[in-house]
């Protein structure tokens, strides 16, 4: 059905501003983990151009020297930054000692580090996303030495 009026509506309110993740008590950290590595638009964005998303510090480099061809298109920008900053996660939790997704009550996934330091890395995402600063590799290196 085609309602003309609906689709300026979807244009102002239907944009993603974040990612929840809600458990059970059975749920395990390796199975969240699992989850939010998906980031199946953003690995087929980066497969697109030739770079292979391979959960390492090199990728977000790589990821950082992509042309930002999304930020002309206002519904995959939100989506994109969700990805960006599960994937900047994913790579946290893999190779920093000790890093492990964390689930906040409402839903958020933020990253800990065994400093107890939490990060927002989907927040960081959607800034990169959007304006490619700061970039992911910039934001590893300072939560790596952190």
């Amino acid at each position: 059905m085609n309602i003309p009026f609906l689709g300026g509506w979807r244009k102002r309110h239907s944009t993603a501003r974040g990612v929840a993740v809600f458990a059970d008590g059975d749920d395990t950290h390796e199975g969240i983990a699992e989850l939010l590595s998906e980031c199946d638009l953003l690995r087929s964005q980066a497969a697109r151009e030739g770079i292979r998303l391979d959960d390492s510090a090199a990728s977000l480099e790589a990821l950082d020297q992509l042309l930002p061809r999304w930020r002309d298109d206002e519904e995959v920008l939100p989506w994109l930054g969700n990805d960006a900053g599960l994937y900047l996660g994913t790579v946290i939790v893999r190779t920093v000692p000790g890093a492990q997704w964390e689930i906040w009550p409402n839903g958020q996934p933020v990253v800990r580090l065994s400093s107890g330091r939490e990060f927002d890395v989907v927040a960081s995402g959607h800034e990169w996303a959007s304006s490619g600063v700061p970039e992911l590799s910039q934001l590893y290196a300072e939560v790596a030495e952190a």
